[in-house]
């Protein structure tokens, strides 16, 4: 099968009310072609499993949640783009804030198969509400659920024509957890190798997790 389509072909699926996991750290290792992709189409009620809501309007999740798209947003953090805070201020967005390390595991739980992870980070605090919690050797842990979505939006550095995937440096950031929980799996590729070029040795995510595959400009998101 050819993994190669285009960023429109890819919005074939997502669907108003989608649940997407979106790679990447304040916007670097996010695909900026499908989240324009995603402005594009308009779609609505987007729930958004990533790292961070991105820095402003014009990189990365930021445009989601500047054009309005985003329902529910599960985070670790919100500080650095005001207008997730406004949105959430205001009722318009729900905002669920997860520890970085808890939401990684929770991402790997998901894609491991596993009925949740066991966490102290949390305990006796306002994260621990309605949660479950398991004494182990007189010690507290939170049950923290596993997380999966229906399409989960990834960047690599370099992929070949079968969707092996290696990650330059931080870039990295979430997209080799969230390309095994997710339904399907879109990977933008700075660079289109051929079958093979990429070493074994550095191939991050398998071709067995990528779905499909889209050209992404050479630089793109980030911080300089």
């Amino acid at each position: 099968m050819k993994k190669r389509i285009t960023a429109d072909k890819a919005m074939e699926f997502i669907h108003d009310g989608s649940v997407l996991m979106i790679g990447g750290f304040l916007s670097n290792g996010t695909p900026e072609r499908l989240m324009d992709a995603i402005v594009k189409k308009g779609y609505k009620n987007l729930t958004v499993i990533s790292n961070d809501s991105g820095l402003n309007e014009k990189t990365g999740i930021g445009k989601l949640i500047s054009a309005g798209l985003v329902k529910k947003i599960i985070t670790s953090h919100i500080g650095t783009n005001p207008e997730t805070g406004r949105q959430m201020s205001e009722g318009t967005l729900e905002v669920t804030l997860v520890p970085q390390g808890t939401l990684a595991e929770r991402i790997r739980a998901g894609g491991s198969g596993l009925g949740g992870v066991l966490t102290p980070t949390g305990v006796g605090t306002e994260v621990a509400e309605g949660k479950e919690t398991v004494n182990i050797h007189g010690e507290e842990y939170l049950l923290e659920l596993p997380l999966k979505a229906d399409v989960a939006l990834i960047r690599g550095s370099v992929v070949d024509e079968d969707g092996n995937i290696y990650y330059d440096g931080t870039t990295k950031n979430f997209n080799p957890l969230m390309a095994q929980a997710a339904e399907v799996v879109i990977a933008g590729a700075e660079k289109i190798v051929s079958a093979g070029e990429i070493n074994p040795n550095h191939v991050m995510t398998p071709k067995i997790l990528v779905d499909y595959i889209v050209q992404e400009p050479q630089k793109c998101g980030g911080v300089e």
